[in-house]
């Protein structure tokens, strides 16, 4: 990313610290929100962004995060439904024109065309690394035939 943007992240779990991490370590400007303060000590000491500790289904957690002016909103909470409901939130409410959410739920995955309508974009880490999983014991099966050939 050639360009400063602001990137509001919902979740300071592993994954969104590590991507908070990796983001204000290239010099975005990131806001991170989680429902509690002790998920903030995921993020490294050298983390420049703001910590928001709040309900990210709230609207005044959301406006406190200054989405109307966000370029880019990651929503991965532990929870689906919070996670779909704030990203439409972010989208149609706010208008950020780039959204992504998690959605650990293979089963909600499959609304993902919906969602990518509405101009949000799902990623499922369930469905990713069952993919992989799978590509990974191809190619073990193909090896395996090879040696008893």
């Amino acid at each position: 990313m050639s360009s400063r943007l602001h990137i509001v992240i919902v979740g300071c779990g592993r994954l969104g610290a590590r991507l908070a991490n990796r983001l204000s370590r290239q010099g975005n400007y990131v806001i991170v929100i989680d429902s509690s303060a002790q998920a903030f000590s995921a993020l490294s000491a050298d983390f420049s962004g703001f910590r928001i500790e709040g309900d990210a289904s709230g609207l005044r957690v959301l406006r406190e995060a200054k989405l109307d002016q966000a370029d880019l909103v990651v929503v991965m909470s532990r929870d689906d439904n919070v996670n779909l409901m704030v990203a439409q939130v972010a989208r149609l409410v706010f208008e950020v024109a780039n959204v992504l959410v998690r959605v650990i739920d293979p089963d909600r995955q499959e609304l993902a065309a919906h969602y990518h309508r509405l101009g949000i974009r799902t990623l499922c880490p369930t469905q990713i690394a069952a993919e992989q999983f799978l590509l990974a014991i191809d190619e073990m099966a193909v090896g395996e035939q090879g040696r008893h050939a």
